[in-house]
C-alpha cells in the first residue's frame, strides 16, 4: 500500500511564494555556479618539516592546473611550484621539491595518445631561503636523504629518438649492442644523486630501484643494464662524498628487488635472482648488507620449505630492533621449467592437443573456492602471493610462518610471535556470507601454531602484545585475551554492562568492534574502545577501568586517540597523548583533550565548538602540530599550534572567495520515524530566508548524515550534489538520518524519510509541492523504492540504483567479480536470508515490482561500466516505467564506473541534476533533454 501524503492536502491550498534563483542576495552575496566550483581549490598532501618550521602542500583546483606551496610557519618565506604535486621538505626546511605534472591543456591534447607518447612528469627543487629553483624533465620519483644533504631523482625512459643528455650512458649501451625487447623492458633508467649544498651531481645509469637508509649514511640502488652484463646491487657511502661505489653483489642477468633498510640502522635487505633465457627471474636469495661492516652476504639462499622458492617479486620488512627480517616465499609452480620443445614443430592440422590449447573456456564448478569471475579478478594478486617467513640475524635461523592454510600472516615487532589468519576454509562462503578466518598465534622460533579463534569475521580485530605473550581479539560481542604461557583464554568484556560491539549496527551479520586503541609498551594492559570511552584491560591481576573515567558515555562524547607518530608502535607509560572527542548529542561537534598514560583524568585543550579540528601530523623533532579547522562555512585551511594547542596560527587562506557566495546555514532537526524511532537530520537554510517563508527542498541522504553538521562541503563537481550550490539558489537542503532494521530496507527508508520531510512542512520551512529527492548507490536504491510508496516528492533522481533484488541477488559485482549474494543476505541490503528462504522479502524490497505505483518524475543515472551495481538494474527500472508510460529519463554515461570519473561527464550530470530540479521544483523551463530526450546519433 503506498505511503499516504501525510497532512499535505490541507497545505495544498496555501499560497506559497517560491524564491527565485537570485542574481545577488540582499547581503550582496552571489549564488554559487558550477563554473565557480571548478575554481575552488583543495589542499592535498600536506607535510611539515622535521624541525617544524616549514610546511608544504599541493593546491588542486577542481579543474585546471595546481601548484605546490612551501612556506615557513612564521610567514616570512613562501615559495610556489607551478603544477606541483606530492611535495617533500628536507629535515631542516632548507629545500623542498615536488613532482611537476604536465598542464591540463597538454594532458587533454594527448588524451588519445599511446602511453609512451603522453606528457611526463618532471621535478622542481627550490631553495626555500633564496627562492632559487631548478627543474628537470621526465622524472618519475625523487627522495631526500633523512639528513637533508642529498636529493635522488629517478628519470624515466626517453621517447624514441630523443636524447636529453640525462641518459647518455644508457644510450651508448644501446648503440653498442641491441638486445631482445624483453631485456630492454627490464633495463633501468638514470638516477641522479645531487648534493644540496654544493650542487654537484652523480649520474648513475640503468637503475631500477633505490633507497636511502635512515641514518643517511648510504644510498642503495639496483642496476639492470640493457644487455644484463653490468647488473648488480650497489651502495654509495654518502659520508664519503657519495663517490665511492660498492658492489654488494653483481651477476650478468641479475635482478635485484625489494630493497628495504632497517629502522635507524644501516642494514639493508633485498632479494637477488638471475633472469633465465625467457628473461624471467629464477629462484631468489635473501641478501643482507651490513653498512657497519661494509659487506653483504646471502643470508637465505633457498626457501625453508621443500618445493618452495624465494620469488623476486617480494616485500621485506624489518623488526624495529633490526633482529629479524621478514620476507615472502612461494610454492614452486607445478608446470615450471618447460624447455620450449615443439615451438618449431611443423604445422599439423590434425594435432588435437595444439588445437585444444587454443580453446577459450572457463569451467565453473560448484565446489570452486571462488567463483570464476572473482578468481580472475584476484589472479594477479594470487599468482604473486607470497607467504611470510622470518630470518633471525642473531642465530641465522630461518622459519616459515605462513603456508597454504594460514596464508595471512603480518610481520611484527614482537620477538616471540606473530598472528596468522586462515581464510581458505571459508572462501566458498564469501559468495553469500562474507569473509571469515581462523586465528592463530605463531611462534617465531619454530613456526608452531596455537589455535585462538574459529570463523571470525573479517572486521574482527586481533592484536598481539609487544612481548608476544598475549593476544587480544574481538569475537562479537566480546573481546578475548589469550596467554601463551598458561594457554588460558578469558573474556575481557563480559559483565561490564557496556557494549563493545557497534551499538548502531543494523545489518544481519555480527556487529564489528570499535577497535583497539593500543597496547602499553610493557604488555601490562591493552586499551580498547567502546562507543564512547577508552578502557584499560590489565593482562595480569587487576580490574578493567575506563582511561577516560566514563566521561565519554556520560556526555555522549566519542573519545579516540590521535595518532601523532605513525611509527610509535605502543603506548609508553607516562606518555602524553592527544585525544579527540566528538559529541554525538545535539551539538555534533569536536574538541581536543590531553591524556597521560597511567594517570587519571582528561585535560581539555580545545573545548568542543561549531568548528572541527583534524590533526594531520606532528613535527618529528618539535612540539608543533599541523591541523585543519573547518565548519559548514569554513574551508579546512591549515593551522599550526603547540602540543597544548596554544599559539595557534592560521597558515593558509586557500579559498577566500567563499565570503562572496550565499553558502547557507545549517541547523539540526529532530523527528520520529513512523515506527517511533527518534531521528535527526541537517537542514541547510538559504541565506536571507525570511521567517515563515517556505522554500523548495532538496533531500540528499544515505544512512547517517548528522555528523556533517559542522563539516565543510567540498566545492567540487561530481556525482553528488553540491549543497552550497542549491542553498545559494534558494533551495533548502535536507540531510536526514535513516533508521534500518533487518529484512525491510525500502520500508525503513520510507518510514524515516517521509516523517522527516513532513517535519519540515510542519516547521513552515518546506513547500510541500516543491520537494525533490536524490540518492546514489545505496540511497539511489532507497530513492527508487520510496517513490513507489509515496507521492510526497515532486521529482526524484536515483544514481546507480538496484531496482530488482531478485535479479541483483543472482548477479556479480563487475569490479571484484564477487557474487552479490552476500550483500543481500548479510550486507548493506539487510535482507538477512537467502532468496529461497525469504522470497517475499526480496520482492517486497524491489522497486521494480511496484513500478506501476510511481507517480513521481524520475531521473536514473548509471555508468555502463559500473563495477559495483550492474547497470542493467537501471535498465530494468527504466523499461518498467517506460512500459507503464511513466515520466522517466535514463542517463547512461559511456565507459564510466560507479562514480563518474571523466570531468565532462561529471559536469554534464551536475548540470542536468540541477536543471531537473529547477524545472520540477522551481518551475523553470524544461530543457529539451527532459521534454524530448536526445536521440542516438552514432556517438
Amino acid at each position: 500500500m503506498p505511503f499516504p501524503r501525510p497532512l499535505l492536502l490541507s497545505l495544498m491550498s496555501l499560497s506559497l511564494v517560491l524564491p527565485a534563483a537570485p542574481a545577488t542576495a540582499d547581503d550582496g552575496k552571489k549564488p554559487l555556479t558550477f563554473l565557480d566550483l571548478m575554481k575552488f581549490r583543495q589542499i592535498e598532501d600536506p607535510v611539515i618539516s622535521t624541525e617544524g618550521g616549514h610546511v608544504a602542500y599541493a593546491l588542486e583546483p577542481d579543474r585546471g592546473d595546481g601548484e605546490v606551496v612551501v612556506r615557513s610557519v612564521d610567514g616570512t618565506q613562501e615559495r610556489r611550484i607551478e603544477r606541483g604535486k606530492g611535495p617533500a621538505v628536507t629535515r631542516d626546511g632548507r629545500f623542498a621539491a615536488a613532482l611537476v605534472e604536465p598542464s591540463l591543456e597538454a594532458k587533454e591534447a594527448a588524451a588519445d595518445a599511446k602511453d609512451g607518447d603522453k606528457p611526463k612528469t618532471g621535478l622542481t627543487l627550490v631553495d626555500v631561503g633564496t627562492g632559487d629553483s631548478e627543474s628537470w624533465e621526465r622524472v618519475e620519483s625523487f627522495a631526500f636523504s633523512d639528513d637533508g644533504d642529498w636529493l635522488a631523482r629517478h628519470h624515466g625512459k626517453a621517447p624514441k629518438g630523443e636524447d636529453d643528455g640525462v641518459e647518455s650512458a644508457e644510450a651508448e649501451t644501446e648503440k653498442k649492442g641491441k638486445d631482445k625487447d624483453e631485456k630492454k623492458e627490464n633495463a633501468g633508467t638514470t638516477l641522479v644523486l645531487r648534493h644540496l649544498d654544493d650542487g654537484r651531481e652523480i649520474e648513475i645509469p640503468h637503475v631500477t630501484a633505490y633507497a636511502f637508509d635512515d641514518t643517511s649514511a648510504f644510498l642503495a640502488y639496483a642496476v639492470a643494464e640493457t644487455g644484463g652484463a653490468g647488473n648488480g646491487l650497489f651502495v654509495r657511502d654518502l659520508a664519503g662524498a657519495g663517490t665511492a661505489e660498492l658492489a654488494v653483489t653483481a651477476s650478468e642477468g641479475g635482478r635485484y628487488t625489494a630493497l628495504a633498510w632497517a629502522h635507524d640502522r644501516p642494514l639493508l635487505g633485498f632479494v637477488a635472482a638471475i633472469d633465465d633465457d625467457r628473461h624471467e627471474p629464477g629462484d631468489g636469495a635473501l641478501w643482507i648488507f651490513d653498512g657497519a661492516a661494509g659487506a653483504g652476504r646471502a643470508a637465505v639462499e633457498r626457501a625453508p620449505t621443500e618445493g618452495w622458492r624465494i620469488p623476486s617479486h617480494n616485500g621485506l620488512t624489518w623488526s624495529r630492533d633490526g633482529a629479524r627480517l621478514f620476507f615472502g616465499t612461494r610454492p614452486r609452480p607445478a608446470d615450471e621449467g618447460g624447455d620450449g620443445d615443439g615451438d618449431d614443430a611443423p604445422f599439423d592440422p590434425y594435432d588435437l592437443e595444439a588445437l585444444l590449447d587454443k580453446r577459450e573456456l572457463d569451467v565453473w564448478h560448484g565446489d570452486d573456492p571462488r567463483i570464476s569471475t572473482n578468481a580472475k579478478e584476484e589472479w594477479d594478486d594470487e599468482k604473486d602471493r607470497t607467504y611470510l617467513a622470518v630470518h633471525h640475524l642473531g642465530n641465522g635461523s630461518t622459519v616459515q610462518l605462513a603456508d597454504l592454510e594460514a596464508r595471512e600472516v603480518e610481520p611484527g615487532d614482537s620477538p616471540r610471535a606473530v598472528l596468522g589468519r586462515a581464510d581458505v576454509p571459508y572462501l566458498k562462503q564469501i559468495t553469500w556470507m562474507g569473509w571469515f578466518h581462523d586465528l592463530y598465534w605463531i611462534s617465531l622460533d619454530d613456526g608452531s601454531r596455537r589455535f585462538l579463534g574459529e570463523e571470525l569475521a573479517e572486521s574482527d580485530t586481533a592484536r598481539l602484545s609487544p612481548d608476544g605473550r598475549f593476544a587480544v581479539w574481538f569475537e562479537a560481542p566480546h573481546w578475548y585475551l589469550w596467554d601463551a604461557d598458561s594457554g588460558q583464554r578469558r573474556n575481557l568484556t563480559a559483565g561490564l554492562g557496556v557494549g563493545f560491539a557497534d551499538e548502531r549496527h543494523d545489518r544481519p551479520q555480527a556487529p564489528p568492534s570499535y577497535e583497539v586503541a593500543g597496547w602499553l609498551a610493557d604488555s601490562s594492559a591493552v586499551w580498547i574502545y567502546d562507543r564512547y570511552d577508552i578502557w584499560s584491560f590489565p593482562t595480569g591481576d587487576g580490574e578493567p577501568s575506563t582511561v577516560t573515567e566514563g566521561r565519554g558515555r556520560k556526555g555522549t562524547t566519542e573519545f579516540r586517540l590521535v595518532d601523532l607518530d605513525p611509527e610509535r608502535p605502543h603506548i609508553e607509560p607516562g606518555e602524553a597523548l592527544l585525544v579527540e572527542g566528538f559529541r554525538h548529542g545535539p551539538q555534533k561537534d569536536d574538541g581536543l583533550w590531553r591524556l597521560v598514560a597511567g594517570q587519571p583524568g582528561l585535560s581539555p585543550l580545545v573545548e568542543p565548538s561549531s568548528t572541527r579540528l583534524d590533526v594531520l601530523a606532528k613535527a618529528e623533532d618539535s612540539d608543533r602540530l599541523l591541523y585543519t579547522r573547518e565548519s559548514y562555512t569554513e574551508f579546512p585551511d591549515l593551522w599550526t599550534a603547540d602540543l597544548d594547542l596554544k599559539n595557534q596560527r592560521k597558515l593558509t587562506d586557500v579559498n577566500p572567495q567563499i565570503a562572496d557566495f550565499a553558502w547557507g546555514t545549517p541547523e539540526r532537526v529532530t523527528w520520529s520515524s513512523a515506527d517511533g524511532h527518534p531521528l535527526e537530520g541537517i537542514l541547510i537554510r538559504p541565506d536571507g530566508l525570511a521567517e515563515g517563508e517556505r522554500c523548495p527542498v532538496f533531500v540528499y541522504y544515505y544512512r547517517f548524515m548528522t555528523h556533517r553538521l559542522h563539516r565543510f562541503n567540498a566545492p567540487v563537481v561530481n556525482h553528488r550534489p553540491s549543497f552550497p550550490v542549491y542553498a545559494s539558489h534558494g533551495y533548502c537542503v535536507f540531510l536526514p538520518d535513516i533508521h534500518f532494521e533487518v529484512g525491510r530496507p525500502g520500508h525503513d527508508a520510507v518510514q524515516s524519510l517521509v516523517p522527516g520531510v513532513q517535519k519540515l512542512v510542519d516547521m513552515g520551512v518546506a513547500d510541500p509541492e516543491r520537494i525533490g529527492l536524490h540518492g546514489h548507490s545505496w540511497s539511489g536504491y532507497q530513492t527508487a523504492y520510496v517513490i513507489t510508496q509515496t507521492d510526497i516528492f515532486a521529482a526524484a533522481i536515483a544514481g546507480a540504483p538496484v531496482s530488482n533484488m531478485t535479479s541483483a541477488y543472482g548477479g556479480i559485482r563487475y569490479g571484484s567479480g564477487l557474487a552479490r549474494q552476500f550483500q543481500y543476505e548479510q550486507g548493506q541490503s539487510r535482507l538477512g536470508k537467502s532468496l529461497w528462504e525469504a522470497r517475499d522479502r526480496y520482492i517486497e524490497a524491489s522497486p521494480l515490482f511496484y513500478a506501476d505505483r510511481v507517480n513521481t518524475p524520475l531521473l536514473i543515472q548509471f555508468g555502463d561500466e559500473d563495477e559495483a551495481v550492474p547497470w542493467t538494474q537501471g535498465i530494468e527500472l527504466y523499461l518498467a516505467l517506460r512500459r507503464l508510460d511513466k515520466d522517466v529519463v535514463f542517463l547512461q554515461y559511456r565507459g564510466e564506473p560507479h562514480h563518474l570519473k571523466k570531468y565532462a561527464n561529471k559536469l554534464d550530470y551536475s548540470i542536468k541534476m540541477k536543471e531537473y530540479f529547477d524545472h520540477y521544483l522551481l518551475g523553470a523551463p524544461a530543457p529539451a533533454w527532459i521534454t524530448d530526450g536526445e536521440p542516438y546519433r552514432g556517438k
